[in-house]
């Protein structure tokens, strides 16, 4: 991770989920496609409208290769481009479901992957506010049933910081079999946190870094365990509702089959060359550590709500996001990365690097079922970019990665 804020870590056979990188060389050319959004410079009042750099503002750099990538169907989803809550740049390309012709377009709800830690971990900072629960309590304070080398020696702490050893749940043998059978939200959380229940750290917590699906599940387990309310309930009321994010939810999959709205997702299948719905093989919801779903225009309200107190106070907010365990570089920087190379830590729950003497915050997610997601907000400066496609784990990553060193540049 030379150039990364985060290396691309493994969330089971068909997620992965972590920060991408900065930096990236501006693809070439432009395609006369039709999108959906509108673009305007933003700046604060007062603020020259040059301060917001032309190849952030429609027609510029990033707006081409976003419409040159999806001439080549090589992306599909939505991009939003805001500073200081106005709206530099927003378009969607693609189809949200190929069969029944539904476009892509700024109301589109696409599958987050593991973003969705983003939510998770600011529930458990609430309940810490709130003194349900403290960063050092054990596993064993709020879950039964763990063995003593979890239960007693696990701690919040290590869940939020992938440094527990537990692992990815989704690789769990039994794991592709059990979930089949999973048809209610109680179900899936249960039948998850039963299977952690029967591994085994593969080192002693803080030991090491292993970005962790099966931490994850644990903290939504735990958040449940701490409110006395369901995990996914507490979430619709005291994260997605609180932040104003309307259109966001962890939507089941009879939801999804239904609604026009949510993207389907597609992916190429092993040895496959073209792409597939593969709506079908999603969990019947998504998990703590992965799969709700939401709107661009809702993860930049979640950004400001979680920025402006709205989530959390200062303190745990600030507590949230700060750095707390340094990153292991990558060794395999993508081609055209920006030269320079950002520290990069684990916070509770986000990613956070120091690039070019800014703080970016964020996460990313990616399935190879169809999605490849990121956010990145830049709290010093005010700007805020999402990338969501229904399109296979990392076809955004270029897009991102051009939008992070446009606005560290800028």
């Amino acid at each position: 991770m030379d150039d990364d804020i985060s290396s691309t870590r493994p969330d089971g056979p068909s997620r992965r989920g972590a920060l991408r990188v900065l930096g990236g060389a501006v693809a070439a050319g432009s395609a006369a496609l039709t999108v959906t959004g509108t673009g305007a410079p933003a700046g604060a009042d007062g603020e020259r409208p040059g301060r917001v750099p032309k190849d952030l503002r429609p027609g510029g750099a990033l707006d081409r290769m976003v419409a040159d990538l999806a001439a080549k169907d090589q992306f599909s989803g939505s991009l939003l481009v805001t500073h200081r809550k106005r709206t530099v740049l927003s378009r969607s390309h693609g189809m949200a479901d190929k069969r029944a012709g539904v476009r892509n377009g700024p109301e589109t709800r696409f599958a987050l992957a593991s973003v969705s830690k983003l939510f998770t971990a600011t529930a458990i900072h609430q309940l810490a506010q709130r003194g349900r629960l403290n960063y050092h309590d054990k596993v064993g304070a709020h879950l039964s049933g763990f063995p003593a080398e979890i239960a007693d020696a696990v701690t919040v702490h290590h869940l939020l910081t992938h440094s527990s050893g537990l692992g990815d749940v989704f690789q769990i043998p039994g794991f592709p079999e059990a979930s089949k059978t999973w048809n209610s939200t109680e179900e899936v959380l249960k039948g998850a946190v039963d299977l952690i229940r029967r591994t085994r750290p593969s080192f002693p917590p803080g030991a090491g870094d292993q970005y962790s699906n099966s931490a994850f599940c644990l903290l939504g387990a735990i958040v449940a365990a701490a409110s006395g309310q369901p995990y996914y309930e507490y979430m619709a009321e005291h994260v997605f509702r609180a932040a104003g994010m309307r259109d966001s939810a962890f939507y089941t999959k009879p939801e999804w089959r239904a609604d026009s709205r949510i993207a389907h997702p597609y992916g190429k299948k092993p040895g496959g060359s073209e792409r597939a719905d593969n709506l079908e093989d999603a969990l019947f919801v998504g998990l703590p550590a992965g799969d709700s779903f939401a709107t661009c225009a809702d993860m930049d309200r979640f950004a400001h709500a979680l920025l402006d107190g709205v989530l959390l106070d200062a303190a745990h907010a600030e507590l949230m996001l700060g750095p707390k365990l340094p990153r292991p570089p990558r060794e395999d920087p993508p081609h055209g990365a920006a030269p320079s190379r950002p520290s990069v830590f684990a916070g509770y729950g986000p990613i956070t690097a120091l690039a070019q003497g800014q703080w970016v915050h964020g996460h990313g997610g990616g399935s190879s079922l169809g999605a490849s997601t990121s956010i990145d907000f830049f709290p010093g400066t005010g700007w805020v970019v999402v990338v969501l496609s229904n399109y296979e784990a990392g076809t955004s990553e270029p897009i991102g990665r051009l939008a992070r060193q446009l606005v560290l540049d800028a």
